[in-house]
């Protein structure tokens, strides 16, 4: 029983207390699902040498989950608790007690997300890369998450709630994000994934961007690593953030540019440099990021073999076209019927394409690109707006957060797309 893993792993953080932005939070939160921000203002205070991981565990505030506790929370972990499969395992959704945090009846006190470790956890996400068509080296680690998720609190990081260890079982508890992963809106097919519109899918991309500013920030030096579209998840509000950390590295210190180490990721999100060298830096996520804001302008995947030849690299196949704005909406998703003005669109795909410079020294910093995003921002996202009324739109994941559809008069300024499946 408890704690049984005997790897050294080190902290590497630096002994500062990290705060996140207060006004970084939204004021809707839920007591109950803790699918909003959890702190108005987050602090936390990073170990100075390297820790065992039950010295971290010990020292991170969570909660030791006992596995007859989470047995019970996921109803004996039924398949119709089973919320998605990440790389270590299953998802299961549960119910704990918003005070005492043990299990609850289904249906009362806060819905959390319970990851089950499959024991032989590497060879299965081996598995799931072959059957997703990928095969870069992939070694996500499970002290990495309990590492930087059981320390780093912020609005726009998925909350690590705890954690049980008891001999070969491994399982991790997590806030319930109600919405799912940014990928299952933009490109899954059913009525329960409705399209974001315009509005949404830049508060979305905001919020991503914060999230990436602040692991990025002097304070605490984190590269994430594997900044994709699975791995930033929505809130009941569509407040977007980043989860799994597995693949996290400490940043270079000192005067140092990069750290060196092997290469690890997905496919089609990887900065050139890291994949050519092994050399990996803070402008390395910011290439992942901009591939991520590029899937959201175009609706497709960052790699789709079912594409025809020469489009199956979104980065590749579409940078000669958002760097001319004539060009633009050969990129942008057809079904977009026009409801975007086209200087606003071509501001996303410049941005985007300065984060997908080769050369990593040209891209900008998170902090430039949230700069950025924050005047991009649509006041009023829940706002439907037609660029021409005459013409039927197409439903968008405003309308199905308000109940309805909302028929609103013609705008010349109109921001809100209806984002499209490939």
């Amino acid at each position: 029983m408890g704690v049984c893993l005997g790897t050294q792993i080190k902290a590497g953080l630096n002994s500062k207390h990290v705060r996140a932005d207060a006004k970084d939070l939204s004021s809707s939160s839920s007591r109950k699902d803790l699918s909003g921000p959890i702190n108005k203002v987050s602090e936390v205070v990073v170990p100075q040498t390297p820790q065992s991981e039950g010295e971290i565990l010990q020292s991170s505030n969570l909660k030791n989950f006992s596995l007859i506790e989470l047995t019970a929370a996921t109803r004996n972990f039924r398949k119709d608790t089973v919320l998605g499969e990440s790389g270590f395992g299953s998802v299961f959704k549960g119910w704990i007690d918003d005070h005492s945090l043990s299990a609850a009846k289904p249906g009362t006190g806060i819905v959390v997300a319970v990851k089950r470790i499959d024991q032989d956890s590497f060879q299965g996400h081996q598995d799931w890369l072959a059957r997703h068509g990928m095969s870069m080296t992939h070694e996500p680690s499970l002290e990495g998450e309990v590492n930087y998720l059981g320390q780093l609190s912020h609005p726009h990081l998925v909350k690590l709630i705890g954690y049980c260890f008891e001999e070969k079982d491994r399982l991790l508890v997590y806030e319930f994000m109600p919405r799912g992963s940014l990928e299952n809106h933009l490109f899954m097919r059913g009525s329960y994934f409705q399209p974001l519109s315009w509005g949404l899918r830049l508060k979305v991309a905001l919020g991503a961007a914060k999230g990436l500013a602040f692991l990025h920030s002097a304070e605490t030096k984190v590269i994430y690593r594997d900044f994709k579209t699975s791995n930033v998840l929505l809130d009941s509000n569509y407040n977007a953030k980043l989860a799994d950390l597995g693949l996290a590295k400490d940043g270079p210190t000192r005067d140092k540019s990069h750290v060196s180490t092997r290469v690890t990721g997905t496919y089609g999100y990887a900065a050139p440099e890291y994949l050519a060298t092994g050399n990996l830096s803070a402008k390395s996520d910011v290439f992942s990021f901009g591939v991520v804001l590029l899937e959201m302008l175009s609706g497709r995947r960052a790699v789709d073999k079912n594409r025809a030849s020469g489009q199956q690299n979104l980065v590749e196949w579409a940078k000669p076209y958002i760097a001319n704005k004539s060009k633009l909406l050969r990129v942008l998703d057809n079904r977009l019927e026009g409801q975007y003005a086209i200087d606003e669109a071509y501001k996303v795909a410049t941005l985007s394409l300065r984060c997908l410079a080769t050369d990593s020294k040209l891209r900008p910093s998170m902090d430039e690109v949230v700069r950025d995003l924050e005047q991009l921002q649509v006041p009023h996202v829940n706002q439907n707006r037609s660029v021409n009324a005459s013409r039927g739109r197409r439903k968008s994941a405003d309308d199905f957060t308000r109940g309805r559809i909302i028929t609103a008069s013609v705008s010349p300024l109109s921001h809100d797309v209806a984002n499209t499946r490939p």
